[in-house]
């Protein structure tokens, strides 16, 4: 059967357990049923436990189809599991452990659980650079408390420790970038926005001679002596041509509406989920304070529909 296209039908199909255990089983061994250990084609079928066995001889001769993936070792069925894959892969703007748990009739630390189990298996590998699939746009950001609405005390204290003024007290900086052809977005907390910074950034993740996009910021400056560097003025325009960085913006534009839903405490974990064939978004970012120290490296990841295989494995 098709993967479900609607609400209802995700709640009509996962609600039964045989077709749960249909659906992995086409998504996950399309060819036949395959056992996880020893990788033999022909394993038994025992319909009473609802596993498969093994017909050689070794350890861990029975299994299940939730063996191998994210849904191994947890007690929830797949009729749990399956509708919160649905849900999560469908949602615009997220779905919090709470909006989750009421969905589902879990917990709410039910809820966080499963969240972050399926938010890991959404993650891709980033090791590869991107510059093969066409053009990059990069541009910065800054997340973080309404500058406006601090008291005096605090906001002097955050201007004088990091150095910065007006709208970007007590921010942090954020730089992006959209790989057009990939459709995947990389971001990563930065120290400051500064050429050095930003450039390195761009040198760790980007191939010599790629097509670059920017704006005119004066820490892009240099790049033409390795990259294939546009810039479009956007005191004088946005667009010219395919030089712009409209994607990388809009990308911009909901994570900040993530954000503004938030309280920034201590850590965040932000799932920002469009269509399958759009982006998909992992990224952990952590506000400025005094105790907490700014994270590395903050990944962000394009996503894989429900419909791939992909998803439900490790």
């Amino acid at each position: 059967m098709k993967a479900p296209k609607t609400l209802q039908d995700a709640i009509l199909y996962f609600a039964d357990a045989d077709n749960c255990l249909q659906y992995m089983v086409d998504r996950r061994w399309p060819e036949g049923v395959v056992c996880p250990t020893c990788e033999r084609k022909d394993p038994t079928f025992l319909k009473s436990q609802g596993k498969w066995q093994c017909k050689s001889a070794h350890a861990k001769r029975q299994f299940t189809v939730k063996v191998g993936t994210i849904f191994e070792d947890s007690p929830l069925g797949l009729e749990k599991w399956l509708p919160a894959v649905w849900l999560i892969t469908n949602a615009k703007n997220g779905v919090s452990s709470y909006e989750l748990s009421r969905s589902l009739g879990v917990t709410q630390k039910t809820a966080w659980f499963m969240l972050h189990r399926i938010r890991e298996a959404m993650k891709q590998d980033t090791s590869h650079k991107f510059g093969f699939g066409g053009p990059v746009e990069s541009d910065e950001t800054y997340v973080g408390p309404n500058p406006q609405k601090m008291h005096k005390d605090r906001k002097a204290r955050m201007q004088a420790k990091d150095g910065l003024k007006g709208e970007y007290v007590g921010k942090t900086a954020i730089h992006g970038m959209l790989g057009r052809e990939l459709r995947q977005v990389r971001a990563k907390v930065m120290p400051n926005v500064r050429r050095d910074s930003l450039q390195e950034s761009i040198l760790n993740n980007e191939t010599p001679f790629a097509k670059v996009y920017t704006d005119e910021l004066s820490g892009y400056d240099g790049l033409e002596k390795q990259f294939i560097h546009k810039v479009v003025n956007h005191s004088i325009e946005h667009v010219r041509g395919q030089v712009h960085t409209q994607g990388i913006e809009n990308f911009w534009s909901l994570l900040n509406a993530a954000f503004a839903e938030l309280t920034l405490l201590l850590s965040h974990s932000i799932l920002i989920v469009t269509s399958p064939n759009r982006y998909s978004v992992f990224t952990t970012v952590r506000p400025k304070t005094t105790h907490l120290p700014t994270p590395t490296v903050s990944l962000v990841c394009s996503c894989r529909p429900l419909t791939s295989a992909s998803p439900m494995q490790r």
